[in-house]
């Protein structure tokens, strides 16, 4: 074991991970950045070829730093958001050990310091600190359906992580399933590749790219969306929604819905609820699906009809956006309530059921009975442990790159208090009650 008692032990160099490590140097903190691959491996290893960020250039800016180059409201690649990644790792000399996986994080009974296991380069090493900051992510775990062993063999079946492009796929149609961001995008690029494609769809918001002539994005950062307390939801099932469909495809110039899906020769389905060797099956409920996702767009328009008037700001009127348009008879959906894979001549899965977060590292009791991290704004209930980087974690900002700032602002300087405050019998978390 390493003799060295470190401040703080950072899991994950991603822009959660950075952020915090560029704070932590300022207080002049001793600590390391593990990544169990490359800095921003999510980014690398879990992205297809053709996707980019959602947000503009402009905002995804990591504390410390601006955006240099000429075009702010163009929207990277994941490829170019990882140099960007690297280059402030570099400029800022965090101290990141790449391929460096954690094995356990645990805590002696009675004990003042954090005993963290990793392998590196297939060595184990044990590291000590005095505090962890989990940045590690929720999505590092593939959500699949139990039921898709029951599917054909010969289907190809690949999470939305792996998927890469049309060409890498076995000639035929292909079921995506889900519509959230991911499910809208993959299917977006398989239908511009010339493949058949079936989407399964489920209950998810919707977003315009652009609403008078400004991108929703810089509307939500002017009304302060991003800014709503997670500590004020009232309704829970709002913390796991689904983002928006939202696509930064096409220079950020187009909205993405399943009704232009359709247009592009994508069946709209229901549900997926189960499958077989030859058939998989949906529920009836394409159609409500289409009316959420208008109705919530709708509702987000009349929101910044209201901002602009209240603040007598001026805007051009509402723009034509054909992808935008209420399907009030869903006349775009497809009354399939199944579909045989071989008639359809259905070679491929792709599943866009997104991820889970993969804790069993943690060997400390930090979690409820389903896995999920319990906290405070980021402190959970063991002294010295935190987490950084999930959705929602203090705001409805936390989950996205802009809302980093401020997150790992707060929790850093919770970090720094509670190492100046611990040797005067002040324990941080009397301010907090789980």
């Amino acid at each position: 074991m390493n003799n060295v008692v470190l401040d703080v032990i950072i899991v994950g160099a991603g822009h959660a991970g950075l952020s915090a490590s560029n704070y932590l140097k300022k207080y002049g903190m001793n600590h390391i950045v593990f990544e169990r691959g490359k800095i921003g491996e999510s980014w690398r290893s879990q992205r297809w070829d053709s996707f980019v960020l959602n947000s503009p250039n402009a905002i995804n800016v990591l504390p410390g730093d601006y955006y240099k180059a000429n075009a702010s409201e163009g929207f990277c690649s994941a490829g170019e958001f990882v140099a960007t990644l690297k280059a402030y790792a570099d400029k800022f000399q965090l101290p990141v050990k790449e391929q460096t996986e954690v094995i356990s994080i645990a805590k002696h009974p009675g004990g003042k310091t954090f005993v963290i296991k990793v392998a590196q380069n297939g060595i184990i090493k044990s590291y000590q600190c005095k505090q962890v900051i989990i940045c590690s992510g929720s999505q590092n775990k593939k959500k699949i359906p139990g039921f898709a062993k029951n599917i054909a063999a010969g289907i190809m079946q690949l999470h939305a992580g792996e998927y890469r492009n049309a060409s890498r796929l076995p000639d035929g149609a292909v079921l995506v399933v889900g519509s959230a961001q991911s499910g809208c995008q993959v299917a977006e690029d398989l239908a511009g590749n010339g493949r058949k494609v079936y989407l399964s769809t489920s209950m998810v918001a919707r977003v315009p790219r652009k609403y008078r002539g400004i991108d929703i994005m810089d509307w939500f950062i002017a009304m302060k969306f991003f800014n709503i307390q997670t500590e004020e939801i009232t309704d829970p099932a709002m913390l796991h929604r689904p983002a928006p469909q939202l696509t930064g495809t096409g220079g950020g110039r187009r909205t993405i819905s399943l009704q232009a899906l359709s247009k592009k020769g994508v069946s709209i389905l229901g549900k997926l609820e189960n499958g077989d060797d030859k058939n998989v099956f949906f529920q009836p409920n394409a159609a409500l699906h289409v009316q959420f996702a208008d109705g919530f767009s709708k509702q987000v328009k009349e929101m910044i009809d209201e901002f602009i008037l209240r603040k007598e700001l001026v805007a051009p009127a509402p723009e034509e956006d054909m992808a935008d348009m209420p399907d009030m008879d869903a006349r775009c959906i497809s009354s399939d309530t199944s579909l045989n894979l071989r008639d359809h001549h259905i070679s491929s899965i792709i599943w866009s059921t997104g991820f889970s977060a993969d804790f069993n590292y943690i060997k400390l009791p930090v979690f409820d009975d389903d896995g999920n991290p319990i906290h405070r704004q980021g402190l959970s209930a063991v002294e010295g442990l935190y987490f950084l980087g999930f959705p929602w974690l203090r705001t409805r900002g936390s989950g996205i790159i802009f809302g980093i700032k401020d997150d790992a602002e707060f929790i850093t300087e919770k970090v720094h208090r509670y190492s100046q405050e611990k040797n005067v019998n002040k324990p941080l978390l009397q301010e907090y009650h789980f």
